[in-house]
């Protein structure tokens, strides 16, 4: 009984996560469209006259993690070497399997990742595109497990990192009064199990998934302490740009190879 018990409980858990296949929103001072899919740009920090030689270098990710993110990642880690450098990331979530295959390129790249608000400044003709990094910024719903692919992690203390549960896409609107099917609920087990799995290849602790297991659709998302991005290894190192050795590294994994044939109204988005 008590095995039959707990069964339901974690039925009841796959449906209280986020949206599984539908694209999220992004605040991004970037493009002033929260709804607009993820986009890339690498950038200098400036002014130039302030900076020097000191300059430091991101990468602007801001916008919904869309199932075409996948591609367009790949489109920009081909066009400019990566490996090594420091993806800033503001974003309100998106595809549960884009997510992870992100996560899994970002890893593979060994590169560093963290949450931030990019701004760019006035252009100079001749001149690398410059820009300004704020640590006020949201990583909301998947965004969270995108950042666990960074060999180095780090989430400034202005920053909100906040969790629910996966969805189906179609159905986070009325959630409550909607009717699901058992595939549809299968779907949404398998989502679970391989984000579980994706959490701890990459060093993360179950706990994240626990936590965002708790918060349904309806309610508002839960904002991690500090003291939870610790304890969770979303936060490993202490400084975002200077050296540091991580705290907890996950394995290198291999590509998992392209995302399933779901439907976006099918697969479980965050």
């Amino acid at each position: 009984m008590k095995g039959c018990f707990l069964g339901v409980l974690v039925l009841m858990g796959a449906f209280i996560l986020a949206p599984v296949n539908e694209s999220s929103v992004a605040k991004n001072s970037l493009a002033n469209d929260a709804s607009a899919p993820m986009r890339f740009e690498l950038l200098s920090e400036g002014p130039a006259e302030q900076c020097g030689r000191q300059c430091r270098t991101w990468i602007s990710a801001t916008g919904s993690i869309t199932d075409g993110t996948v591609h367009e990642f790949e489109l920009f880690a081909n066009k400019f070497d990566l490996r090594g450098a420091t993806l800033v990331v503001n974003s309100e979530g998106g595809s549960v399997l884009a997510a992870q295959a992100i996560g899994r390129i970002i890893r593979s790249l060994g590169m560093t990742t963290s949450v931030g608000t990019t701004t760019l400044l006035p252009s100079i003709l001749g001149d690398a595109q410059r820009a300004t990094l704020s640590p006020h910024a949201d990583c909301e719903s998947m965004c969270p497990f995108m950042l666990l692919g960074g060999v180095r992690r780090h989430v400034p203390a202005e920053a909100q990192v906040m969790v629910h549960q996966i969805w189906l896409g179609g159905k986070r609107k009325g959630a409550l009064a909607a009717s699901y099917t058992a595939e549809e609920l299968t779907l949404v087990q398998h989502d679970i199990g391989t984000l579980a799995s994706y959490t701890i290849e990459m060093g993360g602790d179950i706990k994240l998934i626990e936590t965002a297991l708790r918060i349904p659709p309806w309610e508002p998302l839960y904002k991690l302490s500090v003291d939870e991005l610790r304890d969770m290894r979303i936060t490993n190192v202490n400084q975002l740009f200077e050296a540091d050795t991580p705290i907890a590294l996950g394995t290198v994994p291999a590509s998992k190879g392209p995302l399933s044939n779901r439907t976006a109204a099918q697969a479980p988005r965050d």
